[in-house]
C-alpha cells in the first residue's frame, strides 16, 4: 500500500488492517498530519490543526486496540470538526472575525460523540463567515481552495470539510446543512454529504452561547462528509451509537421499512443541461438494480424561510411528496461550479440552494453523491431525498446504487503528493 492509497482506503478496511496490526491509529493519524502539513498550506481546509489532540487520541485508540478494546466503527480513525462546532479548550470561530479568538469550555455535542467513538480530530476546518454563503470565499481566515480547480469555488458554507474529505487530509467531517451547504459543496468536491432527518443529531454546541437566528436554528441540520456512501454510513451509525440517550428533538420514529422500491425522479428541478444530465444514467442503474422510476414534482416554492407554519408543512409534506415513491432523485447543483471570479461579481449564494433547500424546509432525509464530472472536468453530483425518519433507508440507497455501478474515489489534482 502506498503513502497515497493510505490516505483514500475505505473506512471499513483501514478498520479492518487496524484490527490484524497491519496499520497502527499512530502512523494512521501520523500520516494525515503529514497530509495537512503539505496540502493545506495551498488549500486553506483547515483554520486549526490540533496536532497534540490527534496524536493523544490516537495514542489512546492503539492502547485500546491492543487490549481488543476498540469503542466504534471510527476507533482510531482521523477525523475533522467544522469550525462551526464547540470543542473545548480549541478555538470554535466560525470563520468571523469576532469569534477569532473565542475558546469555549465544552464539547458540542456530537464532538462529544467523536470522541466517546475512538475518533482522532486533526482540527477545525474553514468555512464561510457564520454559515451565511455558499461560496466558502468570505472567512477571516481566508478562501477555501477548490482541491479540483483553485480558480473555482469549494461551495459552502461547510467548504473546507469537503476539500479537507477530497484531497484525505482526513476521513470524514461533521458539519451543519441550512440551505444545503453541506451537501453543495460536498457535489462540487466530488464527496458524499448525508443530512438525515431533522433532530436525529445533535446541534447543540454549535457556538453555544452566542445570539442565534430562531430560524437558521429550524432549518440547520447536523451533517456528515465522507468520501463514499459506505463511510457516511459508518460515521453517522458510529454518531448515533455515541449518543448517551435519544434525542428529545427527535421528531419522527426511525423507519424500518424494506429497502426503496419507487424513486421519483424530480421533473420541476432546477439546472442546467449539464448538471441534470447525469439524471438518466443514474435513472437507468436503478432500474437495473429493479428499482421502479417515476416522475415526480417537489413543491419548491413552498419552502421559505419565514418558519411559521415549518411544523405543519412537515407533517403535510409525507402525504403528498411521498405518497407514492419512497424516495426522490435530482442534482445537487443547478449549474457547474462557478470560477472565483463569477462568484465574487455574483456575492454570497452564488451556489444555488434551489434543489436542496426543501431538503431542510421539510426536515427530510437527503445523502448528495458524486456521479460524473462536468465539461470542465469538475464534479457533479446528484441528491437521493427520503421521507422523514427514513434515513437507514436512504443511506441504502446510495450505498447500493455506489456498489451497483462499481464506483471508486478519484482523488482531485490537489490530492496527488
Amino acid at each position: 500500500m502506498t503513502p497515497s492509497d493510505l490516505a483514500f482506503t475505505p473506512i471499513r478496511e483501514l478498520l479492518g488492517r487496524m484490527r490484524r496490526g497491519d496499520v497502527s491509529p499512530v502512523a494512521l493519524a501520523e500520516h494525515c498530519l503529514a497530509r495537512v502539513d503539505a496540502l493545506n498550506p495551498t488549500l486553506n481546509a483547515f483554520i486549526t490543526v490540533t496536532t497534540d489532540l490527534a496524536r493523544e487520541q490516537a495514542r489512546a485508540a492503539e492502547v485500546a486496540l491492543r487490549n481488543g478494546r476498540p469503542r466504534s466503527a471510527l476507533h482510531g480513525i482521523p477525523v475533522a470538526v467544522k469550525d462551526f462546532y464547540d470543542t473545548a479548550g480549541i478555538r470554535t470561530t466560525a470563520g468571523a472575525p469576532q469569534f477569532a479568538h473565542r475558546v469555549p469550555a465544552r464539547d458540542a455535542e456530537l464532538v462529544a460523540n467523536l470522541r466517546a467513538a475512538g475518533a482522532a480530530l486533526v482540527g477545525k476546518t474553514n468555512m464561510h463567515m457564520l454559515g451565511t454563503g455558499t461560496t466558502s470565499l468570505e472567512s477571516h481566515f481566508g478562501p477555501v481552495v477548490n482541491p479540483w480547480s483553485a480558480t473555482h469555488v469549494a461551495g459552502g458554507s461547510s467548504g473546507g470539510s469537503a476539500a479537507a474529505v477530497a484531497a484525505g487530509l482526513c476521513f470524514a467531517t461533521v458539519d451543519t446543512d441550512a440551505v444545503g451547504s453541506g451537501r453543495l459543496p460536498a457535489a462540487i468536491c466530488g464527496v458524499v454529504c448525508f443530512k438525515p432527518t431533522y433532530g436525529a443529531l445533535s446541534a447543540k454546541g454549535i457556538l453555544e452561547g452566542e445570539p442565534a437566528d430562531p430560524t437558521i436554528l429550524a432549518l440547520s441540520h447536523p451533517c456528515v462528509t465522507a468520501r463514499s456512501a459506505d463511510d457516511v454510513a459508518l460515521v453517522y451509525e458510529a454518531l448515533i451509537a455515541a449518543r448517551p440517550t435519544q434525542p428529545e428533538s427527535a421528531p419522527h420514529p426511525v423507519r424500518s421499512e424494506p429497502a426503496v422500491r419507487r424513486v421519483g425522479v424530480v421533473a420541476n428541478c432546477a439546472g442546467t443541461r449539464d448538471v441534470k444530465a447525469p439524471l438518466e444514467g443514474v435513472a437507468r442503474a436503478l432500474s437495473r438494480m429493479g428499482i421502479e422510476r417515476r416522475e415526480a414534482r417537489v413543491p419548491f416554492e413552498s419552502a421559505r424561510f419565514d418558519v411559521r407554519t415549518i411544523e405543519r408543512d412537515r407533517e403535510a409534506i409525507e402525504g403528498t411528496l411521498f405518497a407514492d415513491v419512497d424516495a426522490l432523485l435530482l442534482p445537487t447543483l443547478t449549474a457547474p461550479t462557478p470560477t472565483v471570479d463569477d462568484a465574487r461579481a455574483r456575492g454570497a449564494m452564488a451556489v444555488s440552494p434551489d434543489n436542496t433547500f426543501f431538503c431542510n424546509y421539510y426536515g427530510l432525509p437527503a445523502i448528495s453523491i458524486p456521479v460524473r464530472v462536468d465539461g470542465d472536468g469538475l464534479p457533479l453530483g446528484v441528491q437521493f431525498v427520503g421521507p422523514k425518519g427514513a434515513d437507514a433507508q436512504v443511506l441504502a440507497l446510495a450505498q447500493a446504487y455506489q456498489h451497483a455501478t462499481d464506483w471508486r474515489y478519484e482523488p482531485p489534482p490537489a490530492a496527488r503528493l
